[in-house]
């Protein structure tokens, strides 16, 4: 469980920073006005650094054995995860969210729930 988790959040958070560096305007469609300040252009391409960084170190953990380094890897996840959920959550639930925020709600769940899953279950060490 722990490496498909680590597998598919790896791919997933590297599409998301590669986005947010080379087209941050495009990917924050609804969100990101066309005239947006270019102090915020550069703030998306910032946070696309360590989501490229948490992808990187999602990769090469993926086959690790349980450990406490795996478990903290997973734990970071989760927590991550879970972050981002509530966040979606909040957006949705006000109103303030893009229609497209309730899918992505869906997906920051889905990873959130099987880090947590895989924390519980192969997370020893």
């Amino acid at each position: 469980m722990a490496r498909t988790a680590l597998t598919l959040a790896s791919l997933y958070l590297a599409a998301i920073g590669l986005a947010l560096v080379f087209v941050p305007r495009q990917f924050g469609i609804g969100a990101v006005p066309a005239d947006a300040p270019g102090e915020l252009i550069a703030l998306l391409r910032l946070l696309g650094g360590p989501l490229l960084g948490i992808a990187t170190l999602n990769w090469l953990t993926r086959g690790a054995p349980p450990s406490p380094w795996l478990r903290a890897v997973l734990a970071g996840n989760l927590v991550g995860f879970a972050a981002v959920a509530a966040n979606d959550v909040w957006g949705v639930a006000s109103g303030e969210a893009r229609e497209l925020a309730k899918a992505f709600l869906v997906v920051h769940l889905a990873f959130a729930g099987a880090f947590g899953w895989a924390l519980w279950r192969d997370g020893h060490g």
